[in-house]
């Protein structure tokens, strides 16, 4: 299967899928409770499509370089960038739109919860703090040079730091909403994770042995993989939800209302 043929299957098919549900919410003025709706749901999507290439591509043109991630020359089309196939770059910015798309559908179907939003500041230092030592044991581990460990925390070295912020300022809020949030990561996640095994299995693109763990899910799936899929839609749904709820957009209101308040 061609790498184009994987996306059109497995992400573009979806995205149409999730385009004519969202038409019809949007004709019939389905609510997004607790949420931004509409024209900033667009924005929201596109604003994560831009960081996903901006950020995503320095460490997939290193994964290619160093021959942690290869791809089959014949099921490509031969335009690359940098070291990356086009088709790469296309899997960042259709992934972000299903996923986005997905979040959307999800918003709009679970209720708010019931309990009143208590804000807590100890519980994004702590989140925040937690995460950055696990960042700083992989960032040692990769630089460690110890070739079975490259692709997991190359992927937690890169990808942890974007979190971080996401932690620090509304650990929280997405707490709160840990139901949408779970789903929004959990789903996506998995199926990620399975239409992989179709495109390894047909040669599409595959992993160095060398370079990873060597734990396989179904005897072909790569621990990496499954953790890329799982932390890119991490990502995704905490940069969402924070930036769309009502909470969160409250809270960067009274940060920039305190800010203004101590200028001269």
């Amino acid at each position: 299967m061609t790498y184009f043929g994987f996306l059109l299957r497995f992400l573009v098919l979806p995205i149409v899928i999730f385009l004519a549900i969202t038409y019809w919410d949007n004709k019939n003025n389905r609510p997004t409770p607790g949420f931004q709706n509409g024209r900033a749901v667009w924005i929201a999507i596109l604003v994560h499509v831009i960081l996903a290439v901006v950020y995503t591509t320095p460490w997939d043109n290193y994964l290619v370089a160093t021959g942690v991630w290869y791809y089959n020359p014949a099921l490509v089309t031969g335009i690359v960038f940098g070291y990356v196939p086009i088709e790469e770059y296309t899997f960042f910015i259709v992934e972000t739109i299903l996923s986005g798309l997905w979040w959307w559908f999800l918003a709009r179907r679970i209720s708010e919860p019931k309990e009143n939003f208590q804000p807590s500041k100890s519980a994004r230092i702590v989140s925040a703090v937690i995460l950055f030592i696990v960042w700083v044991i992989f960032t040692a581990l990769f630089f460690s040079d110890n070739q079975p460990i490259t692709y997991l925390s190359i992927t937690l070295f890169w990808a942890l730091p974007a979190i971080f912020p996401q932690l620090l300022y509304g650990a929280d809020i997405l707490w709160y909403y840990r139901k949408l949030v779970f789903l929004a990561i959990f789903i996506p996640g998995i199926y990620l994770s399975l239409a992989d095994i179709v495109a390894l299995k047909d040669t599409t693109w595959a992993i160095s042995p060398a370079q990873t763990t060597g734990i396989l899910f179904f005897g072909i799936l790569p621990l990496e993989e499954v953790v890329f899929f799982f932390i890119t839609n991490i990502l995704i749904a905490f940069g969402i939800t924070l930036l769309l709820s009502n909470i969160g957009r409250q809270r960067f209101n009274d940060w920039k209302s305190n800010h203004y308040k101590g200028l001269p």
